[in-house]
């Protein structure tokens, strides 16, 4: 009898030792979480007041004063002097051809590693691995010979190429360790109604795998819309230029336009924050699907 009256004395103390845990727990979360969404979102903010102040104020190194007067007239530089709708034309239509040629090639390439029954398989797969290795800098001046002595140096072709070239092999990493853990039935079924390889892989496998590839999307998009080197190196017309060229508008001989170039980066980094929001329910899946199946 006594020990049971005990028990039941320490239990509350149990009971208030394990909400104390969970609350410590949930603190350092919260803090963690709370650490990551300052770190992420400072720079942005930074770079958004950054934008809307005068040479004067940036220079006297006051980072984290307001504006004594917004500077609108800035964007309307960016925009206008920094010649933005010609470069986000530019860098929208490298991109978007980009993505599909990646998607097509990647999504093709996958379903061939995983579904086919070939020995070859686990071979072609290490190969594009290792193309995951190669770094950009090395190809530069092999590419830019073999683009001279084919006629298509300063075009965006010279750019689209080395882009699909460079961002293909994750993209197959990623879509290859998802379409094979998709069921085998689901095919077999399809293969006795009469459908053929082109019809399963567009009607049932790429329908299956939307999450992943968009996840292969937004990777993809954001490494060909903020690349520069590339660019710098095979694009030489004005015309053509993609993006990041247009911070250097406002840099002349005598003097430099740091709100301009700051409503510049802005307005660059932009299209890319819109399309993560819109799409951001379906990176994070595939991410997830990517983390779980791959």
């Amino acid at each position: 009898m006594n020990q049971t009256l005990s028990l039941k004395k320490d239990a509350p103390v149990v009971v208030a030792r394990n909400k104390r845990r969970i609350s410590v727990g949930k603190m350092a979360v919260f803090a963690l979480f709370g650490i990551l969404l300052v770190t992420q979102l400072y720079p942005l903010v930074w770079l958004l007041i950054y934008s809307l102040k005068t040479n004067e104020e940036i220079l006297s190194g006051s980072f984290f004063s307001l504006p004594a007067v917004w500077q609108w007239s800035n964007y309307s530089a960016a925009i206008d002097s920094g010649n933005y709708w010609k470069y986000l034309y530019n860098s929208g239509f490298v991109t978007i051809v980009t993505m599909l040629c990646i998607i097509l090639l990647a999504s093709l390439t996958a379903f061939a590693i995983t579904r086919f029954r070939w020995k070859y398989g686990q071979v072609v797969l290490l190969i594009f691995l290792l193309g995951m290795m190669i770094p950009l800098q090395s190809t530069l001046l092999p590419l830019m010979l073999i683009f001279k002595n084919i006629n298509i140096l300063n075009t965006h072709l010279s750019l689209i190429l080395p882009y699909i070239a460079f961002q293909t092999p994750i993209a197959v990493f990623i879509l290859s360790g998802f379409m094979r853990t998709i069921p085998t039935e689901i095919e077999e079924s399809a293969i006795v109604d009469g459908a053929g390889v082109f019809r399963i892989f567009g009607s049932i496998v790429l329908p299956v795998s939307i999450p992943p590839v968009m996840t292969v999307c937004i990777l993809a998009f954001i490494n060909v819309w903020n690349e520069y080197i590339l660019a710098a190196t095979f694009i030489s017309s004005e015309k053509l230029k993609t993006l990041p060229f247009g911070v250097y508008s406002f840099v002349s001989q005598y003097s430099v336009n740091y709100g301009a170039i700051g409503a510049f980066l802005v307005l660059g980094a932009l299209p890319v924050l819109v399309i993560y929001f819109l799409l951001a329910e379906k990176i994070t899946k595939g991410m997830v699907a990517g983390a779980v199946k791959g």
